[in-house]
């Protein structure tokens, strides 16, 4: 589905580029003026600007709020991995820190922004 709609995203993208290109390609009249109108290059910037925001800063914004949002769901008792690929279940929760138990029955005291996801029971 995201890969279908990047690959949309992506022709009309392209289609849209092509257009300004093939508009700014056309002859000029006996004036001697070259170059196509400045609102060309104008227009092919904001396309550049719109491809780069919708391809690449708009999905990483959702990736950081759903991280956001997970950090703030965390409680005692989730079954945590850690951004080192580290396994344990949480124990205990402060603001910035998280202690959790690892399957040696070993505590660590891990940055809350480390983990990464959390487990299916």
């Amino acid at each position: 589905m995201v890969k279908s709609k990047i690959l949309a995203l992506g022709l009309i993208g392209g289609w849209l580029i092509s257009i300004v290109f093939a508009g700014g390609c056309v002859p000029t009249g006996e004036g001697g003026e070259e170059g196509g109108s400045p609102w060309t290059m104008i227009i092919f910037i904001a396309l550049i600007f719109a491809a780069m925001y919708f391809l690449m800063i708009r999905p990483q914004r959702k990736k950081q709020k759903e991280h956001q949002e997970m950090m703030t769901e965390l409680k005692r008792g989730d079954r945590v991995i850690t951004a080192g690929g580290i396994y344990g279940t949480i124990e205990s929760l402060s603001e910035d820190s998280v202690i959790i138990k690892v399957e040696s029955g070993v505590t660590m005291r891990v940055s809350r922004g480390s983990i990464s996801t959390i487990r299916e029971r």
